[in-house]
């Protein structure tokens, strides 16, 4: 369990650093949104060069447009896909992926900058810093991992390495999952000394490692275009498991490479993560209709009722607390009621003086008294 920074901040500190980081994680995930409808779009190999400074200004005139679109027209994937698109075609493509980078930088620097202004201002304490300097460290990697995806499309195939692209995936969703454990540390400190049960803890990692597995999966699906094997659900085709499913050598080789096998490990996983997560809820709203289901609920007894009228022959059984009585009536009867009260008292402390002597005399029973069948609490 990760520690609890907010002991170490006041609270204006801890507002600052947690709006940040909440912008942050925003930011990270729609750089994810933004690298699918890059993906999807076909854009990713439109820019053939990594230039991490100057590269953040785009091309400003037509000549500049010309040389950058002379580049494009020498990689793979303008001369076996994209073969005799203009210049307007190519500017269509390349604001995504310029677009793309340029929320990266964004990130970068929205990120370092505060993490200076906070640091320097003494607003973190030291095992806060150093795991917030680590996230910019994998950021930096992020980027760099970036262009090695898009690099596997420039040389031959017109295809970047799946291997590369999940591996590029998986990195930005470390980075989302660890930015956002330390915001929600911030925002919602654990009670101390109070550690989760260990059941219902390793059911919702579990949980969670399926929608991880899940993700990194569909990267592999988004490498090799393999959503567009089969578009029949649930069978793949007329078959249940996937006719060609095993042809590679060795047999791990298909996990990732064989078109429908990755597809068909996909919708498995994500199969099983629905019905992961929806489970409990189900178990629990169905058990809880079930007396004494809840931790500690005791199951509803019956406990059978001592009547005044039982108690006057046996005033030797009433303990000398029994002074409490639950009465149902009103009026007259009420009051009554508290005169055979107070006639019990007395035959009870008699029949106690007597001892040996045998038994007691009952008294008799009050003027006034109507009959009444009343609970006696003991």
């Amino acid at each position: 369990m990760m520690p609890d920074y907010s002991m170490h901040m006041d609270d204006s500190a801890r507002r600052q650093v947690a709006t940040w980081l909440t912008l942050c994680c925003a930011m990270i995930f729609a750089m994810v949104i933004l690298g699918g409808v890059t993906r999807l779009t076909g854009s990713g190999l439109s820019m053939v060069e990594w230039d991490p400074i100057f590269g953040v200004v785009p091309p400003l005139n037509e000549q500049q447009w010309e040389e950058v679109f002379a580049k494009y027209r020498a990689s793979p994937e303008y001369q076996k896909i994209n073969l005799g698109m203009d210049l307007h075609g190519f500017k269509s493509i390349y604001w995504f992926e310029f677009a793309h980078r340029l929320l990266g930088r964004s990130i970068g620097l929205a990120f370092l900058l505060p993490l200076l202004y906070f640091g320097l201002r003494g607003m973190l304490g030291r095992p806060l810093l150093v795991r917030l300097a680590a996230a910019f460290v994998l950021g930096g990697l992020q980027g760099v991992l970036g262009w090695y995806m898009v690099k596997s499309g420039l040389v031959d195939r017109p295809h970047v390495s799946q291997y590369r692209l999940t591996a590029h995936l998986s990195l930005a969703l470390l980075i989302y999952a660890y930015l956002l454990w330390l915001l929600l540390d911030l925002l919602f400190p654990a009670p101390p000394a109070k550690p989760v049960a260990g059941g219902p803890r390793r059911a919702a990692l579990g949980v969670l490692g399926l929608v991880a597995l899940t993700i990194v999966s569909g990267g592999f699906v988004a490498g090799l275009k393999a959503g567009y094997a089969y578009n029949t659900f649930p069978k793949m085709g007329d078959q249940w498991l996937p006719p060609a499913g095993w042809m590679l050598e060795p047999g791990w080789r298909n996990l990732f490479e064989n078109i429908a096998t990755v597809q068909f490990d996909h919708r498995l996983l994500a199969l099983l993560t629905l019905v992961a997560g929806a489970a409990p809820t189900v178990i629990t709203a169905s058990a809880e209709s079930i007396p004494g289901f809840r931790k500690g609920e005791a199951m509803p007894q019956r406990r059978a009722p001592r009547t005044i009228a039982f108690a006057m022959s046996r005033p030797d059984r009433i303990p000398p607390d029994a002074t409490r009585v639950k009465s149902s009536l009103n009026g007259s009867s009420r009051r009554s009621a508290r005169r055979a009260s107070a006639a019990l008292g007395s035959g009870a402390s008699h029949a106690a003086n007597q001892g040996a002597a045998g038994p007691a005399a009952i008294p008799a029973r009050p003027p006034n008294c109507t009959r009444a069948t009343m609970t006696v609490t003991t």
